[in-house]
């Protein structure tokens, strides 16, 4: 590296002298400059810089950028010193490398690019480098850092057309550059702006990465007819216990054809991994899920970290999260999950919309106010069969609006909202609420409603989000959801909801959980990313 440091220190000399001066006043303090090492240092000037940007035709955003960012640290250089390249360079490139080499991300393939950087990061004896071209290096790398960090943290495809009506999350790669600095390029798990359910994930696309360079899993034969349990033998238990090595990181299962009582918790752990009943039988539905094949697993894995890079970094300190394809609502304090339920979405002709918003309403005995789509295309040919279709579904019309009655339908053991309903008030006309019609929670896949969701044990949240509201006892509730008239109630705290979509995620226990994409919106998303 000697002839490195003669050329770096002799650009040092010359940049020193023909530097423009920076007062104090002028450094941008909306990003705070990282702290500057106590390294020889080596400079650039404003006019270089500015050369530079329209050299590389630089838009707006990264001029802007670029200029912020060299001015906020009097135009020292960020990846280099007068010892040559610095170490939180090197850090960068591995984090950087590692990203590529996961997540194939072509976007950030420049092949000059990146052979120039190897050769100066890996070699061993003194290498050429002009001052023009450590110049170029330095700010090529401060770039290529503001596009790693887009890509890497806030998301390649753009949400606001993947129907994900949830606000994205707001990167500011300059303040993160300098955060990295700051940290002299160490404890970067902790630097990293992603939340918990991204981190999760992303090791569970690293197993499966080395799965799928290791070949993969081979396919079990099916019997459609066949099902297995404790004390039955088969070739295909021994498959299955084979599979299950892959699936759940499990080495110590014998491989023998018996299905013994060892293998019942592996059984039902992986098919709560695929929203399966958890009975411990083996069945034509679960092997199907684990002959997905890795690649197609490690793309579902890319699709959903794409939209865990979209939500916020830090959770909310409590909210509930209702994810669509488990057909499950979660309510979390911080990271931890607090307790869940099952819940009826939106069938495919009737998708239930991602989107967040604040719970501010529990109204008992509710009225259903039957939307208008509804009452044109079943209402009114329900009435013309029936004419005493209403009275007998304990409805009534209130009035005319667009050439429609309006209808809705009285509080009651049947109306369709069942006893309490729970408001989030929002364009899309979206819920959550009781119903009658408790057996479809008995089904696995459960998108039956018009887009609002149903739930399984709607007691339990009302006692929950009424937990600072001691008036509202068990009794006082319970006669509140069997009165003849509706009864609102306001909130003392606003509780954040989120209604997301993930075929892909892991749960709190550490299991890594697969669903079906039953909208279609992973197809979406992969069209994205490409």
């Amino acid at each position: 590296m000697k002839n490195l440091l003669i050329i770096l220190c002799t650009l040092f000399l010359f940049n020193a002298c023909g530097q423009t001066q920076v007062r104090t006043g002028d450094i941008d303090n909306a990003n705070d400059p990282a702290p500057i090492k106590s390294l020889p240092k080596i400079f650039l000037d404003s006019t270089q810089l500015d050369g530079f940007i329209k050299e590389q035709k630089a838009g707006d955003s990264t001029a802007k950028q670029l200029r912020a960012f060299y001015k906020s640290r009097s135009y020292t250089y960020a990846w280099f010193t007068g010892d040559g390249i610095a170490e939180h360079t090197r850090s960068f490139w591995t984090l950087h490398n590692n990203y590529i080499y996961n997540f194939g991300d072509t976007a950030l393939t420049y092949e000059a690019f990146h052979h120039n950087i190897d050769v100066l990061l890996n070699a061993d004896t003194s290498i050429n480098i002009s001052p023009q071209k450590s110049l170029q290096t330095e700010l090529q790398l401060t770039i290529h850092f503001f596009v790693y960090a887009n890509n890497a943290y806030a998301g390649k495809a753009d949400p606001a057309i993947m129907q994900w009506h949830i606000p994205r999350k707001k990167l500011d790669a300059l303040a993160l550059l300098n955060s990295f600095l700051a940290r002299e390029g160490k404890d970067l798990d902790d630097w990293e702006p992603v939340n918990i359910f991204y981190k999760r994930l992303n090791k569970e696309l690293l197993h499966y990465n080395k799965i799928e360079k290791e070949g993969g899993w081979k396919s079990i034969a099916i019997d459609k007819l066949k099902t297995f349990k404790p004390g039955d033998s088969s070739a295909i238990v021994k498959q299955v216990k084979q599979r299950l090595q892959f699936a759940i990181a499990v080495n110590s299962v014998d491989t023998n054809s018996y299905y013994s009582n060892e293998l019942l918790p592996l059984i039902k752990s992986a098919q709560k991994s695929f929203g399966l009943k958890e009975d411990g039988i083996i069945t034509a539905a679960l092997i199907r899920n684990l002959n997905v094949p890795v690649k197609e697993r490690i793309g579902q894995l890319l699709i959903n970290l794409e939209r865990m890079r979209w939500l916020p970094y830090q959770p909310e300190s409590t909210f509930i999260a209702a994810n669509i394809p488990e057909f499950r609502l979660h309510v979390f304090d911080g990271e931890k999950r607090l307790f869940s339920i099952d819940i009826v979405v939106g069938k495919a002709a009737h998708n239930t919309v991602i989107f967040a918003d604040k719970l501010k309403y529990i109204v008992f005995s509710p009225y259903w106010n039957v939307p208008p789509s509804i009452v044109r295309k079943e209402i009114l040919p329900d009435i013309r069969r029936n004419p005493n279709y209403l009275s007998k579904n304990n409805m009534e019309r209130t009035g005319y609006a667009g050439g429609l009655p309006v209808i809705r339908q009285k509080p009651g053991g049947a109306n369709a909202l069942g006893k309490v309903k729970f408001l989030f008030p929002n364009s899309y006309n979206i819920y959550f609420h009781d119903t009658p019609a408790k057996s479809l929670f008995g089904e696995e896949a459960r998108a039956f409603s018009h887009g609002c969701m149903r739930l399984a044990e709607p007691v339990k949240l009302a006692t929950w989000l009424l937990r600072d509201q001691p008036e509202w006892t068990p009794e006082k509730m319970t006669a509140a959801m069997a009165a003849p008239v509706e009864k609102w109630v306001t909130l003392s705290q606003q509780v954040p909801v989120y209604i997301t979509y993930f075929t892909a995620w892991v749960d709190s226990e550490g299991l890594l959980n697969f669903r079906k994409d039953i909208y279609s919106h992973d197809k979406q998303v992969a069209r994205g990313l490409l």
